[in-house]
């Protein structure tokens, strides 16, 4: 039984000038799961996902048609600075700024004006044990965050985002420029994180989706293709599309 929804989208169509890139997109993403998003390069993975923060809002001759809902509100009518602080983002590379780790931390604190010194340093310390760094960080805060390594630095952008206590956590392959190492423990992390929080990804490993996902959804030129628990996408997908792609009949 799926739970309650934290994202949906109702007939979601996204134009990049003439181009056609999300096609009557209904989707749904169940809160305090996680949730993968495959399919082959070019198909509106990443496109999706970015409206769910309305990234897509940056790119210039972009047209959207639909709804998106955020807990069944409709998305434009939350405030950007509060849907942002609702809904994290992970990119695909790790993207520490070039400050110190602490002052990456409190980085999205300050800009909400959370300025109180010994409330931040509990809400650093908190975040960087929700991701397994604070035994290896505690003494090294004034260190360079672009001295950590890839793994590290991607696991601070995760608990950077925790901060701000968001409801909902985008990754957009997460773990691309990590090694099988490294991706094993991210992936163990997104099962701890889970708990707490929804999580939509993106991976162009389906072997990944498999392992860490609990609902899955197959993505072709566009088009939400197929839907459901990722046990079922996997193993008896009703879509011959679905089928050739996980059987690498093609992408």
């Amino acid at each position: 039984m799926i739970k309650d929804y934290a994202l949906s989208t109702s007939k979601l169509n996204l134009y990049y000038g003439k181009f056609y890139a999300l096609k009557e997109v209904n989707f749904h993403v169940p809160k305090k799961a996680i949730t993968a998003l495959i399919g082959p390069s070019g198909c509106g993975k990443s496109t999706l996902l970015r409206c769910f923060n309305r990234m897509n809002d940056l790119i210039e001759d972009v047209r959207i048609e639909g709804d998106i809902f955020v807990n069944r509100q409709r998305i434009e009518e939350i405030d950007i600075i509060e849907l942002r602080k609702k809904i994290g983002m992970v990119f695909q590379r790790p993207n520490p700024f070039p400050f110190s780790v602490y002052e990456n931390m409190v980085y999205g604190l300050q800009i909400h004006g959370m300025n109180n010194r010994k409330k931040n340093h509990e809400i650093v310390e908190r975040s960087l044990r929700a991701v397994g760094l604070w035994d290896e960080l505690k003494d090294r805060l004034s260190a360079p965050a672009l001295s950590l390594s890839e793994e590290m630095k991607q696991r601070l952008c995760i608990a950077r985002v925790l901060t701000v206590e968001p409801e909902i956590i985008l990754l957009d392959e997460p773990c691309s420029a990590l090694d099988p190492i490294a991706t094993m423990r991210v992936e163990e992390l997104m099962i701890e994180l889970k708990r707490d929080y929804t999580i939509l990804i993106v991976t162009h490993n389906m072997q990944q989706a498999a392992r860490v996902s609990d609902y899955t959804g197959f993505m072709l030129l566009g088009e939400l293709v197929e839907f459901g628990e990722t046990s079922q996408i996997f193993t008896s997908p009703k879509d011959s599309r679905t089928e050739g792609y996980i059987t690498g009949r093609f992408g």
